[in-house]
């Protein structure tokens, strides 16, 4: 038995995993020292052979009492929510009482209209929400009234107040239905004149009594309706005819390479001289407002990039800046100078684009091609790092789509070195040009105080004497940390309108100059929800566009789509100015006129 048990060789023992696999027989062989030793820890191995002793069984230790548990501690309170920093309350007024509250504001120092919004709010009525700015600090205040007769809503109208509530009123009478007493001209203002119902409405079906696709010529009414109230309440209509009989009009546009779009200038003339252009606006109106009522805010920013597509990237900045302080949403640094740094490229791009249109216009051909040769090199730095040069797609919500391209720093300060040497080109090409100063100076001069009726914000503005930056008395994303002049001429004149373009591009140039070698580090998104809401309120953004204040306006229910999206278009005002910058100049005049003010026509029509 024992020569047996010498030939059977020990089972190796490798640690605790192994502590339950047979061992064999253990002898006084050197070998299995090594191996007991290697696992301290296990248990030890019970020999098979008949000449083993098996162990005395070690007594199970007492098991420790387990500690008691402390009491849990009560949760903190949640801290009461506060306000998005965006979230407008607006003052109610009756309709009988909105013209005096109004005017009691604008004699207060509240004497720009900023916005005007339709909404229908269901059963309480039809009505709209006036912003109105004080034109020096551009503090802000929000009135709200509401009609509750749905089959004939009732407002005042404001057009004794500002300019520019004519076209506000129109569109609000145009889309909604709302009828603005005492209003002048209260034609529609985007829509056919021979369309039935009114779209806005959250119970209207127009496709039950409008063609899928109109056919045949567009009627245009020559009879400007005006409403007044009875005695008892109900509605008089008096049509007066816009132009007289002997009236001699000629219709620029729709189709007019000098309207920058399908825009339609009716204009009276008395030999050569204009004494009244009626604007008929909507040849490419898309509904985009109605559209994002049904569309998710992620969704809704497609839409932005194809308003003023020369101000794409401040377009979606408003919306993106608006739904996030909605939400509560802070953005990195990074994001903040980033986007700082793409407003500017875009306001460059714009002005370009400004300065090589109106030398075509005004037969410069030379001018022209220079500005697009300068124009190409942001298109590329966009193409870079958006992969879009017109529809750029670049801002979301919670911060950007793309981080920015490894190149994009070094184009950048490639191009600011070449513009500005262009821009040398620009002045000795055409600023100096005798034929232009004498076309553009003293030609289309509006005041101080008729920009400001008309809410024509952005360089428009600002060669007439107005300081309206938002980017100085609104700071946003990262201009409160750069040093730049606010561009402001007092002329008035169309040569007034081109210098200040120029010499944004130059303070742009400063701006990106001071932010270019300092982007901090940082996320390029926040990670968002896959279903965005905004709580239930009412929100307002806005940014300083290439043309002016672009504004973002929400009204939401909590719902993951907004109850009412509108946006303050730039490029309305512009156009609803034309006839008083273009009365008593020139038929001629009217080329150098439209194409200093700088409208864009899908920003009017959206």
């Amino acid at each position: 038995m024992e020569e047996n048990e010498k030939n059977i060789p020990a089972a190796p023992v490798s640690g605790v995993e192994n502590d339950v696999t047979k061992a064999a027989p253990t002898t006084e062989t050197p070998a299995a020292a090594p191996a007991q030793a290697a696992a301290p820890a296990a248990q030890p191995a019970t020999p098979t052979g008949e000449s083993a002793e098996k162990p005395a069984a070690a007594a199970p230790a007492p098991k420790a009492e387990a500690p008691a548990r402390p009491a849990p501690r009560p949760a903190a309170p949640k801290p009461a929510p506060q306000p998005a920093v965006n979230e407008i309350k607006p003052e109610t007024v009756v309709p009988e009482q909105l013209h005096d509250r109004l005017a009691e504001l604008k004699a207060q120092g509240y004497g720009l209209l900023e916005n005007l919004t339709g909404t229908d709010w269901g059963e309480e009525g039809l009505g709209a929400v006036y912003t109105l700015t004080n034109p020096e600090t551009f503090e802000m205040v929000h009135v709200k009234a509401v009609s509750p007769n749905r089959e004939q809503p009732v407002l005042p109208s404001a057009c004794d107040l500002w300019d520019i509530a004519n076209f506000y009123e129109r569109e609000v009478y145009d889309f909604y239905g709302v009828i603005f007493v005492n209003h002048p001209d209260l034609r529609r203002i985007f829509l056919r004149e021979d369309w039935v119902g009114f779209p806005f409405r959250k119970d209207d079906k127009p496709e039950e009594k409008n063609e899928e696709i109109a056919v045949g010529d567009e009627p245009i009414s020559d009879l400007a309706p005006c409403y007044t109230l009875n005695a008892d309440g109900s509605l008089h209509c008096e049509k007066t005819p816009i132009f007289g009989e002997d009236d001699y009009v000629i219709n620029l546009g729709p189709q007019h390479p000098s309207t920058h779009g399908v825009l339609h200038f009716r204009t009276r003339i008395d030999g050569e001289i204009i004494t009244k252009i009626d604007p008929h606006l909507g040849y490419i109106h898309r509904a985009i407002e109605k559209i994002s009522e049904s569309l998710t805010y992620p969704q809704t920013l497609a839409l932005t990039d194809r308003m003023d597509y020369l101000g794409a990237m401040q377009n979606r900045h408003a919306l993106c800046a608006c739904i996030e302080q909605a939400m509560g949403v802070e953005v990195s640094d990074r994001v903040q100078v980033i986007r700082t740094i793409m407003d500017e490229l875009q306001r460059i791009d714009s002005h370009i684009l400004f300065f090589s249109c109106l030398c075509q216009d005004l037969g410069a051909t030379t001018a022209f091609l220079y500005g697009f040769r300068d124009r190409e090199k942001i298109l590329d730095i966009f193409e870079e790092t958006c992969g879009g040069r017109l529809i750029l797609n670049y801002n979301m919500i919670g911060g950007l789509a793309y981080d920015i391209h490894p190149n994009f720093q070094h184009r950048v300060k490639e191009f600011i070195t070449t513009m500005r040497e262009s821009l040398k080109e620009y002045d000795d090409i055409f600023t100096g040009n005798v034929i232009f100063q004498t076309r553009a100076k003293g030609v289309g001069v509006l005041s101080k105080e008729q920009v400001i009726s008309f809410g024509c914000t952005g360089g428009t503005g600002r060669a007439s004497g107005w300081h309206n930056d938002l980017r100085k008395h609104r700071p946003y994303a990262a201009y409160d940390r750069v040093e730049f002049n606010e561009v402001v001429r007092t002329e008035g004149d169309s040569f007034a309108r081109y210098m200040i373009r120029l010499d944004e591009i130059r303070e742009s140039l400063h701006i990106i100059e001071q932010l270019i070698d300092n982007i901090p580090e940082g996320n390029f998104a926040e990670k968002m929800r896959p279903v965005i809401k905004i709580p239930a309120g009412t929100y307002y953004h806005a940014v300083e566009g290439s043309r002016g204040i672009l504004g973002a306006y929400i009204e939401s229910k909590g719902d993951k789509t907004p109850y009412r999206l509108h946006y303050r278009s730039t490029g309305l005002p512009l156009v609803a100015a034309m006839d008083t910058a273009c009365r008593g100049s020139m038929i001629a005049d009217l080329i150098t006129i439209g194409g200093t003010v700088d409208y864009v026509v899908p920003d009017i029509d959206r």
